[in-house]
């Protein structure tokens, strides 16, 4: 599972109610996207067929996505950053304009020096200054910007489980 929707983390509005079988399904597929329906059924206790309606239901509501996560750097993206935005007035319309970029992966609204943080991938240097200065502080509302590229990435995953 690579992510959820963003209205789904947003933490305001209705959320999905999760129950326990659901959440150990999820857990079943964050350890392998690839498990089979009938595996997980066996260690949830369900049959393949309940535990496939499960899961799209899942899908459907947005509360996770079933995808491949790759290594940037092994398909052609030399460049990672998170950019600190911060931002004169309403938020909404430079996170919305952030989330139609492709560049921009993960798109938060935060508390403190920064209004939102963005993780940003490109192919390399020249690719992220053009991201970060032609589009990203071109965009109405965007005071300023600072950058943290990545030098190395030492760990990502998404098997968290469901806590």
């Amino acid at each position: 599972m690579a992510s959820r929707s963003a209205d789904s983390r947003s933490g305001s509005g209705s959320s999905p109610t999760i129950d326990a079988v659901s959440l150990a399904i999820i857990e079943q597929l964050q350890e392998d996207g690839r498990r089979p329906y009938a595996a997980i059924g066996k260690a949830v206790g369900l049959s393949e067929a309940a535990v496939r309606q499960r899961v799209q239901k899942l899908l459907d509501q947005g509360v996770m996505q079933i995808v491949a996560v790759t290594d940037p750097l092994t398909v052609g993206f030399r460049r990672q950053a998170m950019v600190g935005i911060q931002v004169e007035g309403d938020l909404d319309p430079v996170a919305e304009a952030l989330t139609g970029m492709d560049e921009c992966e993960y798109v938060v609204m935060t508390a403190g020096s920064f209004d939102l943080m963005v993780e940003v991938v490109c192919e390399d240097d020249d690719h992220l200054l053009e991201v970060i200065n032609k589009r990203i502080r071109a965009l109405p509302g965007v005071r300023s910007t600072e950058s943290f590229v990545y030098l190395k990435l030492k760990k990502q995953t998404y098997t968290w489980g469901t806590r």
